[in-house]
Formats: structure tokens, C-alpha cells, sequence
């Protein structure tokens, strides 16, 4: 069975479980990226809350998220924002110096489509619907490029039902689902089956390169992961629930992978479920649900990666914010400013970076939005530089579009 994506790319099964794209893939050097993608638009400004900001609590009298020392109030970052109370798996990492947030970014396309704005994001081509390919298989391909250049199918890793946007090109990508099913056997495991399926593969064509990549792929994560504690671990933590509330095990599972595989560089994964037109809730309620056990996985896999986590930075990022005002059903609609997340041994933490626009009237997005002051390109793009250390000439292939600043930056990591 072959699946086709951009560029003519396909993508083979190894069994019914796991999935590796057709191309080439290299050794991981010791400093990984880890991509949290938050579908549907998560509400930035209940994640990182603009206390101090006096305009904040007036659009939303009944979803504010309450000031640091009242009942479910915000947990204090910097005397101006604070954190959302479900989110204190993580003030251990702020505390730390190991965790930043990079408020008013996201996208310079004005798109309040969830498929377009997740598209651009991901195709890291804002505004261009005919870029082929994702940038983190672009990333892929520049990494390739670097030294030692040695080749290895787990290089990146997609953690979900499907290969991402954000990785669809023409380099090597494992696919590794969700739950139990990833250490479950396939056919292809049975001797008799994967010896057959070698010989009919054994031609030197691309065909079979892929299929070669594919059963090295599954291998390599069978080994890392197929142990009796982290089924049993899977096994009391997934209960058929869908995520977020399953995500502590899967960022578990993957962060496990990367600390028993040195060549695992690239991971992503997705979480849905962030779209709170209606009932949204304030320190309690739906979002907090939701944002309970994101703040618990992106613990566990911080603790996961041990010694590992020192050369690696997780960011989560979602396709756009969501208005400053309330609607009418206690919700809010489809915005434009977002936060970003940056989490990491390496990261300039304990700090709110950006230019922070404000919440007045006048300096509302289209009269209804947090503005975008930093674009998401440009915080990805430090990240890459200072952490990963890609070329210039290398990022401008990752992001062809110029139209952003990727010079000076942040500060995000340390140096």
C-alpha cells in the first residue's frame, strides 16, 4: 500500500502500524527539535495571561483568567503575565530558567482559516498555498547536508495517525501512531512474512530503498521502545482516551525513543480539541481540561529525555489565536496573536519575550486581536541557528520567504 503526498513522495507501511516516507535520512546530531502543534487555536491569552494589562479582565468579564493569589488565579510569571493555573506541571521549568514564551507571534497571513493558517504554518510559506513540501522535512534534508552525513531511518519521527503537513517532501520520515498500536506486531514481524517481503524488495530502485528505510525505521523503534515497563505504562495511561488526555504518554513514549536512539534529531506531534467557541471557562472550565494534561505530558517528556533534555528544545505553537473579547456564548472566535512555548535545556528562560502590543482598542488587530508583533518564522528560525547551529544559507532554504526578521532575534537560547 503506498500513499502519495506533495511532490510525489510516497509513503510505505511497515505493517499496518507504523509508516517511514521515501527518501534519504542522516545521523541525528546531539541537538534535537521537538514540534508540539496545537490544532484548532488555542487562546493565548488564557495561557499566558496579561494581567497587568488593565483592558484584559474588561473584554472578558466572565472568562478572565483571575490575577496570581486569587481563587484558580494565574500563577505569577514576571509581575505582568501570568501562567494558567492548569499549568503548574510547569513552573518547575520557568522556575529553572528552562522555559520562555514568546507573546504576540504567529503568522503574517491574516487567515482565519483553521486548514489555511495550519497549512502556512506548517509549509512555513504564510500566505503561499503552492509550497510542496513542510518545513521540518525541509529542515530534514538541510540537516542531511551537515556532517557526519551518515544515513539513519528514525532521523525524524511523526507521533499520530497520519504523516503531518509539516513533514510531507521528499526525505525519510518514521511514523509512529499513537497508544498501544505503536509496539504491537505486524504481519511483517511474523519470519516467514518480513523474509518474503525482503526478497521481493531486493532490487536496488527506489521502491525498494523505501521499504528498506521503512523495516529499518520499524526496527529501530521496536527496540527502543518494546519493553514490558513501558507497555504496562501505555497500558494504565492511554485508556482509549483522545488526546490531550492521552498525550502524557505518547510525549513519554516519544522522548524515550529519543534518549535510546541517538539518531532521533526531529520529532512532532499534534494535539486537537482547542477551538472554544462556546463555555470556554476562565482558571476552571474546558480549556483548563485541556490544558491540564498538555502541561502534564510536556512534563513527562521533558522528564522523559533525561540527560537528553539539555540538547533539546520542545515548541509549541498553534495555527493562530483567538479574540480578545468574548462572544456571547462564553467562548471566543477565531483570531490572530498567539504565544509560543519554548522549552528546553538550552533556553533563555523564566522570561515573556516579545514586544508586548497591548489590549487597547486602538491597538487591536482588525479592532478585534491580539496584534503579531514576532512572527513564528523568526522564533523558529532562532531556534534553528543557535540551537541546532544551521547555516544562514541552510534557513534561507527552510524558509525561502524573506519578508520577516530572522536577524538579531530573541535571545531565546542561551549562549
Amino acid at each position: 500500500m503506498t500513499h502519495t503526498t506533495s511532490g510525489a513522495v510516497g509513503f510505505m507501511a511497515v505493517g499496518p502500524h507504523a509508516w517511514a516516507a521515501r527518501g534519504d535520512a542522516a545521523v541525528a546530531s546531539p541537538k534535537r527539535l521537538i514540534v508540539v502543534f496545537l490544532r484548532g487555536a488555542v487562546d493565548g491569552l488564557s495561557v499566558v495571561v496579561p494581567y497587568a494589562d488593565a483592558d484584559y479582565a474588561r473584554w472578558r468579564p466572565t472568562i478572565a483568567v483571575a490575577k496570581p493569589g486569587a481563587e484558580d488565579g494565574a500563577l505569577d510569571l514576571d509581575g505582568q503575565f501570568g501562567l494558567h493555573p492548569a499549568l503548574v506541571p510547569l513552573m518547575p521549568y520557568w522556575q529553572a530558567g528552562q522555559l520562555a514564551f514568546v507573546h504576540a507571534s504567529g503568522s503574517s497571513d491574516a487567515t482565519r482559516s483553521h486548514f489555511d493558517a495550519q497549512d502556512f504554518m506548517e509549509s512555513g510559506t504564510p500566505g503561499r498555498k503552492s509550497t510542496a513540501d513542510g518545513w521540518m522535512n525541509r529542515l530534514l534534508g538541510e540537516l542531511q547536508r551537515l556532517p557526519p552525513q551518515q544515513r539513519s531511518a528514525t532521523q525524524a519521527v511523526s507521533v499520530g495517525a497520519v504523516m503531518p503537513r509539516i513533514f510531507s517532501g521528499q526525505n525519510t520520515v518514521a511514523n509512529i501512531p499513537s497508544g498501544l498500536a505503536t509496539i504491537r506486531p505486524s504481519a511483517l514481524d511474523q519470519a516467514p512474512v518480513g523474509r518474503a517481503f525482503d526478497k521481493l524488495y531486493s532490487a536496488d530502485d527506489p521502491l525498494a530503498a523505501a521499504y528498506r528505510a521503512s523495516r529499518e525505521a520499524r526496527e529501530e523503534i521496536q527496540t527502543s521502545l518494546h519493553s514490558p515497563m513501558l507497555q504496562e505504562e501505555m497500558v494504565r495511561a492511554n485508556n482509549g482516551a483522545p488526546l490531550p488526555d492521552g498525550f502524557a504518554k505518547d510525549a513519554g513514549k516519544l522522548a524515550t525513543l529519543m534518549r535510546k536512539d541517538a539518531h532521533v534529531q526531529l520529532g512532532f506531534m499534534a494535539l486537537g480539541g482547542w477551538d472554544t467557541h462556546a463555555n470556554q471557562g476562565n482558571g476552571k472550565g474546558q480549556l483548563a481540561k485541556r490544558l491540564a494534561p498538555l502541561g502534564q505530558g510536556l512534563a513527562a517528556m521533558a522528564q522523559q529525555l533525561g540527560p537528553v533534555f539539555k540538547d533539546t528544545v520542545i515548541v509549541v505553537m498553534s495555527e493562530f489565536g483567538r479574540t480578545v473579547r468574548e462572544n456571547g456564548n462564553r467562548g471566543t472566535d477565531h483570531g490572530h496573536g498567539n504565544v509560543m512555548w519554548v522549552l528546553g535545556g538550552a533556553v533563555a528562560g523564566a522570561k515573556v519575550h516579545g514586544p508586548w502590543p497591548g489590549l487597547q482598542a486602538k491597538a487591536l488587530y482588525e479592532g478585534r486581536d491580539l496584534a503579531v508583533t514576532t512572527d513564528f518564522r523568526s522564533v523558529l528560525s532562532e531556534v534553528l541557528t543557535q540551537h541546532v547551529s544551521l547555516p544562514a544559507v541552510a534557513l534561507a532554504r527552510v524558509f525561502p520567504s524573506q519578508a520577516f526578521n530572522s536577524k538579531g532575534g530573541l535571545g531565546l537560547i542561551r549562549t
